[in-house]
């Protein structure tokens, strides 16, 4: 199994030569080892921060996508079996230091989820959060009309192989109308993190360090893969209406997730949180029913049945802190009339390469 290197900086050991390592990541790609060259001109962009580093970097993940296609799938499922549970009942929360492959899949497989209090460091938070308001202001400015050569590296429009052009023009409509609008003259409430190569690299960095590539990777036993159109930056304001659902709903059968909810700001009690159902339910719930909100949500009839026995959370969550769950998991934003805040918060979905679901457009981690 090749799993992306942490790439961390250390006092004692040498520093990274970013031009001797944009030469070897240049000769891997003509080599067509594209993963290699993703690695290596991701330590050079973390050695000198550079803005044709990054807009490089999010091609190469793209196209890397091929190699590891071709690489087998795990023989069995799960990879990591779940422990015998982490909590008697309920959402588990642990500690930054706890997180690691088996946590994944106890939290998961056994609750639905997992809470992870402190894993992303403030700096790091705070870096995330600006990035959030600058790639918004260029998506804003490009859609007056300024070109992307002035918005980038903080928004840049995302073009894919042709492979997924009929499915990306799909999705862009979607998440133009429906997240990234801006009909009523408020400004944009998200957009996809491919679209700003420095928050992407800031965000795949902010994996590294935490440990979460290598512990959603040690959990698919597989290099993960995001999905352009599930991987978004988020500022939500108190007037969003929370539909219940899975994503599993959207996604087809058959796949493996991980979805990291990272919160940048407070949120769940003068912001808007997540409200979830905090158990782990093994299919895809009844959708569009008497009561839904929308045509794809779930109705709150059915969310009672499913909470019965484990009642609907609204987990109080500190900037840093991350969700992770799978496409099963039931939840909506949480929000109600007594909140005053927006809520800051980038959403990455990671799927297992081998069951890649179709209809997504892939970057590799």
């Amino acid at each position: 199994m090749r799993l992306r290197s942490i790439i961390s900086s250390r006092k004692d050991e040498p520093a990274d030569d970013p031009a001797d390592l944009v030469a070897q990541a240049a000769a891997a790609e003509a080599d067509g080892r594209l993963l290699d060259a993703v690695d290596t001109l991701a330590r050079a962009e973390h050695a000198r921060r550079d803005t044709a580093l990054e807009r490089r970097l999010v091609r190469l993940r793209h196209r890397a996508y091929g190699e590891t296609r071709r690489a087998p799938g795990p023989s069995s499922w799960p990879v990591v079996p779940p422990g015998d549970g982490l909590v008697d009942a309920g959402l588990p929360v642990i500690d930054a230091p706890e997180l690691d492959a088996g946590a994944l899949s106890t939290g998961i497989l056994r609750h639905g989820g997992l809470h992870v209090r402190g894993l992303i460091p403030t700096d790091t938070v705070d870096q995330l959060r600006d990035g959030i308001d600058r790639a918004m202001e260029g998506f804003e400015a490009n859609a007056a009309g300024t070109p992307p050569r002035e918005t980038t590296p903080w928004y840049e429009p995302f073009k894919p192989d042709p492979e997924f052009t009929t499915f990306f023009k799909r999705k862009k409509k979607s998440v133009r109308e429906g997240v990234g609008g801006d009909r009523r003259g408020q400004r944009p409430s998200g957009m996809w993190t491919a679209e700003s190569p420095r928050v992407l690299a800031d965000l795949v960095d902010a994996f590294d360090r935490a440990g979460l590539t290598a512990a959603i990777g040690a959990y698919f036993g597989e290099r993960p893969v995001l999905s352009v159109a599930k991987c978004t930056l988020r500022r939500v304001g108190v007037d969003t209406i929370g539909g219940w659902h899975q994503d599993g709903a959207f996604m087809g059968d058959g796949i493996r997730t991980v979805n990291v909810w990272m919160a940048l700001t407070d949120c769940g009690r003068d912001a808007p949180g997540l409200d979830v159902v905090p158990r782990r339910i093994d299919h895809i719930v009844e959708t569009g029913t008497e009561g839904a909100h929308f045509p794809w949500s779930v109705s709150q009839v059915l969310v009672d049945r499913e909470a019965a026995e484990s009642p609907v959370v609204r987990p109080a969550f500190t900037a840093g802190d991350v969700l992770i769950f799978d496409d099963l998991f039931l939840h909506r934003t949480g929000v109600d009339p007594a909140m005053t805040r927006e809520r800051y918060a980038i959403e990455t979905w990671c799927f297992a390469p081998s069951v890649y679901p179709d209809g997504q457009i892939p970057l590799v981690l």
